[in-house]
């Protein structure tokens, strides 16, 4: 399929796990992709357009639009956002009560505050061209409540009710907004969350099995395409039958 020919997609925290997964399932079907991260992104084999990385720190804001703008100004006008950048406090992740507030906001910030502050700087050329596709990367997490990630879980609610309300705003204007809630994901992250938190999730899922980057990408692929043009402000759980909504 090439469902993204001459079509611009970013892609947030997307030099690994998820983000790395769905950007390389874009520029196979054709999209021109570009890349923000910590680190440079490895451009895929197959890719058929444009392909920009940009490495800096995605909470801030001014690094975030300059970088938007060199995207427009080399490859044109973004008509996918995938706001996946994100993490949990990782090896900081603790109990509520014995967690410490520094850990919350900054759970807050790369989260919430980075999906929102780019859904700012791209919506409105979204909106005015009358034309885009946004998919926010909430979580499971954000379902269930998770023991050690009341932080996360918080922040990627968060997303969810953003996403509701920017959808309703913009589904005037031909542009969807969607979450996605990934459960257990075999990712580089994982290596970094407590065994006996990711042993919870595994025992939580249904299908007893962790899936692959790739099986998201194909699901925000989905929802960044023209033949999802009538779902908008949902959100999906791809998640073995943890949570159901």
């Amino acid at each position: 399929m090439q469902r993204f020919t001459n079509k611009t997609a970013l892609v947030t925290g997307g030099a690994g796990g998820i983000g790395a997964a769905t950007a390389r399932r874009l520029a196979a079907e054709g999209a021109r992709v570009a890349v923000f991260d910590l680190h440079e992104a490895a451009k895929p084999e197959v890719t058929q357009a444009g392909w920009l990385s940009r490495a800096f720190d995605g909470t801030d804001g001014e690094a975030l639009a300059a970088a938007v703008a060199q995207v427009e100004a080399e490859l044109g006008p973004i008509d996918v956002l995938f706001n996946n950048l994100g993490q949990s406090g990782r090896e900081r992740s603790a109990l509520f009560c014995d967690s410490d507030e520094e850990v919350w906001r900054f759970v807050t910030e790369v989260n919430l505050m980075t999906t929102m502050r780019a859904c700012r700087i791209i919506a409105p050329g979204m909106k005015a061209r009358g034309r885009g596709r946004i998919v926010n990367m909430s979580s499971d997490a954000a379902l269930s409540g998770d023991l050690r990630l009341s932080d996360y879980a918080a922040a990627k609610m968060g997303i969810v009710g953003f996403t509701r309300a920017l959808a309703q705003e913009l589904a005037p204007h031909g542009v969807t907004v969607n979450a996605v809630c990934p459960g257990a994901i075999a990712t580089e992250a994982h290596n970094r969350i407590p065994r006996e938190t990711l042993d919870a999730l595994v025992a939580a899922t249904p299908a007893g099995f962790i899936a692959q980057a790739e099986e998201v990408g194909g699901l925000v692929a989905y929802l960044a395409s023209d033949e999802a043009r009538f779902i908008t402000g949902q959100t999906i759980a791809i998640n073995g039958g943890r949570n159901m909504l």
